[in-house]
């Protein structure tokens, strides 16, 4: 939805995984869109670089996160919002509703 004012559709990928789940790295965010995680990387440099993105260090993980001193925070989360709104049910649902709790081996789904 948003692909033509970004730019790229993986960059609104990236800012609406990173909008929903506070945080994420480059393999999770493609896993969860079923994407190459090379495209996924190179718009976290993109959007690190432009000061959008934070990053940190967890082991050997980069988690990047909103900047929360970037000066249009509230009004891309806005924009991020009313975005999810256009989604259909189906894909609003599914980035909504993520499991990240541990489980028991074996326990059935």
């Amino acid at each position: 939805m948003l692909d033509e004012l970004f730019g790229s559709k993986n960059r609104e990928r990236v800012l609406q995984y990173i909008f929903v789940n506070k945080q994420g790295y480059a393999k999770e965010i493609a896993d969860f869109y079923n994407s190459s995680v090379d495209p996924i990387k190179k718009q976290l440099e993109r959007l690190e670089l432009g000061g959008v993105l934070v990053s940190q260090t967890a082991g050997r993980t980069r988690l990047f996160m909103l900047n929360p001193r970037y000066a249009f925070k509230e009004e891309l989360e806005a924009l991020l919002t009313k975005a999810q709104s256009y989604y259909s049910d189906k894909e609003r649902e599914r980035l909504l509703m993520q499991r990240k709790r541990p489980r028991r081996t074996a326990k059935p789904l």
